[in-house]
């Protein structure tokens, strides 16, 4: 079983117009900031034109610049061409460029620091080197020179100095789950400076999460899916794509589990970028064997051991959102006594230190349970459980606003918890 379609394989016209309008209904760029540009294997660049509003870009609206400067198009190439064009000339493996103004990685370039990604393990992944170039005037050779020169070092991401971020990818796909998590990983650590100290982790505990043994999934065939599964596919799909309209999922980060029956399960893949993924990529995981030629989310085991010890449970979602996550990073306890319903759906969220999610991870399997629906793994994760998607969606969902009003109160005010008289009322009807 394969995807239909590969995103990096589509037109560069529609690769560029698709990230785009990811990046503006995100709320990621402004209706004339930011530019997006892919080369191909002629040596062609394809860009966002200049001066035309993002929220409406076509595929017709991108231009392509030939190798000797020559442009097919009914517009102005961007402005920033010039420093796109060096970053390809210097870094032959970079196929792919994201320029763009998100809140986030501005507030980091008006301060002139560069965000440290080492929140989590899998945020240190993705963004790899991060480097910090000087001010220079939008579209001039000085600009080009000085980001270029930056990626001639090995980054593969550049704050530019009160101005923005442009970072670069193998392909698209690369660039754009780069990019996204990147933001998410400044907004992380903003959010964490408000209610806190962010902890970030060491080189060593770096390697312990990249060398953390995960059992190895061996693949077999598979049954043909009934025309339940074929549904449910379909299901997590959409909830997946919902997260990541709604803030909770980005880049490849964010995992769902379906069970199906007792040792049969359906799971995200590996890896994979998740507002784009297919009802066809969901990996099944039946006794242990995931389908051939599908490489199933690496915490698939997790998954699995959660499926054991709790045979009520049916879905399971753990994501890295920027709320929750400051919660996570800065080792503060997620106190979700704020509203009835906040503390209804999530009871009291158990907050474990990092390695706890490495296999074999037995004391996350030890806590969840249908009196804990949810925790924070500390520098990792926010793990939710549920008897449906929906209710385990919402769930993540609560949790992230929770976290974001605890955020916001702390600018105004001390928290004034549910008493523990409250709770107790709580607990005896709608336990």
């Amino acid at each position: 079983m394969k995807r239909k379609i590969d995103p990096a394989t589509m037109h560069p016209r529609y690769q560029i117009t698709e990230v785009i309008h990811s990046i503006y209904t995100r709320g990621m760029t402004t209706t004339s900031g930011g530019n997006v540009s892919i080369t191909d294997d002629c040596g062609n660049v394809w860009i966002t034109p200049s001066a035309i509003d993002k929220g409406s870009l076509t595929p017709d609206d991108i231009v392509c610049v030939k190798p000797d400067g020559s442009v097919i198009g009914k517009h102005k190439p961007s402005s920033e061409l010039p420093f796109h064009k060096a970053i390809y000339k210097i870094r032959p493996d970079i196929k792919a460029v994201i320029h763009a103004h998100p809140s986030g990685l501005v507030s980091f370039s008006i301060v002139h620091q560069i965000p440290e990604t080492a929140i989590s393990g899998l945020m240190a992944a993705v963004c790899r080197r991060i480097a910090y170039a000087e001010y220079g005037l939008p579209g001039s050779e000085e600009l080009s020179v000085k980001i270029a020169s930056k990626f001639s070092e090995g980054a593969m991401s550049v704050i530019m100095e009160n101005h923005g971020i442009v970072l670069g990818g193998a392909n698209m796909v690369d660039a754009y789950q780069r990019f996204e998590a990147l933001e998410f990983c400044a907004r992380a650590i903003i959010n964490a400076h408000i209610i806190g100290k962010p902890n970030f982790l060491s080189s060593i505990q770096l390697q312990q999460h990249n060398d953390g043994h995960t059992p190895e999934i061996p693949e077999s065939e598979m049954p043909d899916d009934t025309t339940a599964i074929e549904t449910l596919r379909h299901e997590m799909c959409n909830i997946v794509h919902r997260g990541c309209r709604q803030g909770l999922f980005f880049g490849a980060m964010g995992t769902v589990s379906l069970r199906l029956d007792d040792d049969d399960f359906l799971i995200t893949p590996e890896n994979a970028a998740r507002w784009n993924l297919l009802p066809v990529d969901m990996v099944r995981v039946k006794d242990g064997c995931c389908a051939r030629g599908l490489q199933p989310d690496s915490s698939a085991w997790l998954h699995r051991e959660i499926f054991f010890k709790n045979p009520d449970t049916r879905v399971i979602i753990n994501a890295q959102p920027p709320n929750l996550m400051a919660f996570a990073v800065t080792h503060r306890q997620l106190d979700v006594r704020t509203i009835p319903e906040s503390w209804i759906f999530l009871r009291d969220v158990p907050s474990l230190p990092f390695g706890s999610q490495l296999y074999p991870a037995s004391e996350i399997v030890d806590v969840l349970s249908d009196k804990i629906p949810a925790l924070l793994v500390q520098n990792d994760s926010f793990i939710v459980t549920g008897k449906k998607l929906i209710q385990a969606f919402d769930r993540l969902e609560v949790a992230e606003f929770s976290a974001q009003s605890l955020i916001m109160a702390e600018s105004i005010g001390k928290l004034i918890p549910i008493g523990n008289g409250q709770i107790e009322d709580l607990r005896r009807t709608f336990t």
